[in-house]
């Protein structure tokens, strides 16, 4: 799926076809390395200079990402599901402006920020390799919680359980493991006690989900805030409250679709700026579907414009 309707291309110089391609040879639960295996040869078709890095463990992505920003590459490819451009993302900003461009080819799961840049399907690596390095670059906004980086999207509770229990689902992958997912943690989760503070909209309770996006969709395509604009300067609120049964399946599949914005359960609203407190103590989170268990029960979580410099297929 493209969504192309937001994506506004900047004013930027031609962008240098010298590029790191970073690869998670584990992403789409081990599929990455044999899909990515012709990717360098047809960037050097398309008159590029590349250099392809693996990553040996979790959080090596940070690491490299780092490397090519201080060796000077002009872009950073990352090759993997948004876990790896989460990593590649925060290994990039880590000290600050740069200069580097980040490009992605999606072999991942969920594949969310892949959808925000106009780019297909993870079964096509090769037409989504050819789509971006063909194209333009934008210059996207970034969400910042706990000093880190989120591209696609925060969760706290509901969501950061659903990422954990995908782990139970080995033979799922894409948009139905996280459908399974949300069905498995639905009846054995509770809604916890949270508060939302911004300046446009407060409330408490028990909240099933809370999501604070900048991309469209979570989870491989609900479309939790169809609305979003990842060039506009402002996370999207996403809150859903404490709902029987029939109340969820009703509101699951109009999230599908991205028609449950005027539901009575849910609320959505726009803000630079938003304070989570979970009022029972800390709760685990999620940052683009990388687990996260902060030590502690109020998290602010801001956005900075138009900070990511990326290739996006327009």
């Amino acid at each position: 799926m493209r969504d192309l309707a937001t994506l506004r291309p900047s004013d930027h110089p031609p962008v240098t076809r010298r590029a790191i391609m970073i690869l998670n040879p584990h992403a789409g639960r081990g599929r990455a390395s044999k899909l990515a295996r012709p990717l360098p040869d047809i960037a050097r078709d398309m008159g590029w200079e590349v250099e392809l890095w693996e990553t040996e463990h979790a959080g090596h992505e940070v690491e490299l990402a780092a490397r090519a920003r201080d060796q000077g590459w002009p872009v950073v490819i990352a090759v993997g599901g948004d876990g790896t451009v989460h990593g590649v993302v925060n290994g990039m900003l880590a000290t600050g402006l740069t200069d580097t461009v980040l490009a992605h080819v999606p072999i991942g799961t969920g594949n969310d920020f892949a959808k925000t840049v106009g780019l297909d399907k993870a079964s096509h690596p090769e037409r989504n390799l050819r789509a971006v390095l063909a194209g333009a670059v934008c210059h996207l906004d970034v969400g910042k919680v706990l000093g880190e980086y989120f591209v696609n999207g925060f969760g706290i509770g509901f969501a950061a359980e659903v990422v954990r229990n995908t782990l139970e689902f080995k033979r799922l992958r894409g948009f139905a493991l996280y459908l399974a997912s949300v069905i498995r943690t639905f009846f054995a989760f509770r809604a916890p006690p949270l508060a939302i503070s911004a300046a446009e909209h407060c409330e408490s309770g028990r909240l099933l989900m809370t999501e604070i996006a900048i991309g469209k969709t979570a989870g491989g395509g609900f479309r939790l805030t169809p609305q979003a604009d990842p060039m506009d300067g402002l996370l999207d609120v996403f809150i859903v409250r404490e709902v029987g049964t029939l109340t969820f399946i009703r509101c699951l599949h109009r999230v599908m679709l991205g028609t449950h914005t005027e539901l009575p359960p849910v609320t959505i609203f726009q803000t630079r700026r938003a304070e989570v407190t979970s009022l029972d103590g800390p709760l685990a989170v999620h940052l683009d579907g990388e687990l996260r268990f902060p030590g502690e029960a109020r998290l602010v979580v801001e956005i900075e414009p138009a900070r990511l410099a990326a290739l996006c297929a327009v």
